[in-house]
């Protein structure tokens, strides 16, 4: 077993490099599931001499497949968001203070101390169903806030839109983070002009709103929340790290994950910087499940390794992103 200490200490590209390395073994020797894909195209540790060299599993495995390094019983399960019939991702668990460190770390490097701030958490997609590891997260930022005033909101969007602007007026520092469809009926129905509160959004329509390209979306909320920059979290079921973005759509990673891009015609190999191209993920704090992880996500990464995304792969783009065709 990997000392998790040492995944949360990483100062540098070497480092990052040494642990991932390090992981990527321990996850080919554990997980079985992740073994097999390697073994499927082909690539062992012998021929792993740096990250650009490491298999990415494909994220629809965690809908067909458990994915675990080693055999111990999972604390929890996180689920995906899904409509009615659709398969869900499960992503097992097996140490919530993995997590928990995970996030915890993220937000402090991006932020600040989680005290300094009331935390309010506009998300009903999430809260109307179990399993979600963004809920307990954020369930875990209004706790460590130690805000009375700090908490969830479900439909009472007016109760939301007179703390906000009560506590902001009072010059309170506030955290306002919300899936993209709640944000837009709150400021729809309001008119801020917030000089003191962060405005985060997750992402998402969650089908109950037709979806908005990135720019359309913080046009419509920095001007219905008063305020020049929205933020973002980059996040999902499959992953126990966050990036987060100040504004434009840039993302930076915490220093135990990273953000490479693929090929979209040949989704084994690795792009240089600059080039759009299908997401992959390395987050070393998935060393009990997997660390290496093709998502559905576009995207470019540019030379500083800040990221943004530029969209989703089509279903029926099965060369770029399906890489279970092979």
């Amino acid at each position: 077993m990997i000392d998790q200490n040492i995944i949360f200490n990483i100062e540098n590209a070497t480092e990052f490099q040494n642990v991932a390395l390090e992981v990527f073994k321990f996850q080919f020797k554990n997980n079985r599931v992740y073994r097999s894909f390697c073994d499927l195209i082909n690539k062992h540790p012998s021929d792993v001499k740096t990250i650009r060299d490491i298999p990415f599993l494909p994220i629809q495995f965690f809908k067909s497949h458990k994915v675990v390094s080693g055999n111990s019983d999972p604390e929890t399960i996180f689920t995906s968001s899904g409509t009615t019939g659709d398969i869900t991702s499960k992503h097992y668990i097996n140490d919530l203070n993995l997590y928990e460190q995970s996030f915890q770390k993220g937000f402090h490097n991006f932020y600040g101390n989680i005290e300094d701030y009331v935390v309010l958490a506009l998300l009903p997609s999430y809260l109307e169903r179990e399993g979600s590891s963004l809920v307990y997260m954020v369930n875990a930022l209004i706790t460590q806030s130690n805000a009375s005033e700090s908490g969830f909101y479900l439909n009472n969007l007016s109760e939301l839109k007179h703390k906000l602007i009560r506590l902001d007026a009072e010059g309170k520092k506030m955290l306002l983070i919300g899936v993209s469809f709640a944000l837009l009926d709150l400021v729809e129905n309001a008119s801020f002009n917030l000089k003191n509160t962060i405005v985060m959004e997750t992402g998402g329509m969650k089908g109950r709103r037709k979806e908005l390209i990135r720019e359309e979306l913080h046009d419509k909320l920095s001007k219905g929340f008063g305020i020049e920059n929205i933020h973002s979290e980059y996040g999902m079921t499959e992953l126990l790290s966050q990036a987060y973005s100040k504004g434009n759509g840039i993302f930076h990673c915490p220093p135990w994950m990273k953000i490479l891009t693929r090929n979209t015609e040949d989704p084994l190999s690795i792009q240089k910087h600059e080039k759009a191209g299908g997401i992959n993920v390395i987050d070393l704090a998935n060393m009990n499940s997997c660390s290496f992880i093709a998502t559905q996500d576009l995207g470019r990464v540019y030379n500083d390794d800040s990221f943004e995304i530029i969209g989703r792969f089509d279903n029926s783009d099965i060369r770029g992103c399906n890489l279970m065709v092979l």
